[in-house]
């Protein structure tokens, strides 16, 4: 069995010179884990990989010990099947991304067992600046750059919310998904 392509989405690492992790050591302790095809990008903790075994969970667990004996802090990490990030891509709103120098645009992934029509529910969101939409796996967040400042994107790390979130811009999620896409 060749095995199944995820995405590792990390949270709290080569942020503000906290959890400073190179990539190679990254790449090294994924290998070390048994994934292959291991591949990063950029360096705020995004890593595609093959496994042969398909449970989530599993994966998440056994990824956060490893990261969190390799590297000594407290690993979290949301997982994502390459299917999954497929259809994350999909369901974007008609025009998400199409717009970069009037709009910012970034996918904020829901960490089961929270859902993203309870994200919704408690991300605040301020008329004519910032626009929140639901899809099965994400929350697609769009604001507007000409009042960037009144964004509550920013402010979203200290709502309890954000611990079930975690966030990548629309680049980085089209490039994931062209990476976990890729014939292997």
């Amino acid at each position: 069995m060749a095995g199944q392509r995820f995405v590792a989405l990390l949270r709290g690492i080569n942020v503000g010179g906290h959890n400073v992790i190179k990539m190679a050591d990254l790449r090294a302790s994924f290998a070390g884990m048994g994934f292959t095809d291991v591949e990063t990008l950029i360096a705020s903790g995004n890593v595609v990989f093959t496994a042969k075994r398909a449970s989530k969970s599993k994966l998440i667990a056994d990824i956060e010990q490893r990261l969190s004996r390799d590297f000594r802090y407290r690993s979290r990490v949301h997982v994502v099947s390459a299917d999954e990030l497929t259809q994350v891509v999909a369901e974007a709103p008609t025009g998400f991304g199409g717009r970069p120098v009037t709009y910012r645009y970034d996918v904020l992934f829901v960490m089961e067992p929270f859902t993203a029509k309870q994200a919704l529910a408690q991300v605040p969101v301020p008329p004519r600046v910032d626009e929140a939409t639901a899809g099965r796996h994400a929350l697609y967040f769009r604001r507007l750059v000409a009042k960037a400042a009144q964004s509550h994107l920013v402010r979203l790390a200290q709502q309890p919310v954000y611990q079930h979130l975690t966030v990548r811009n629309w680049n980085t999620t089209t490039k994931l998904l062209a990476l976990a896409s890729q014939a292997r």
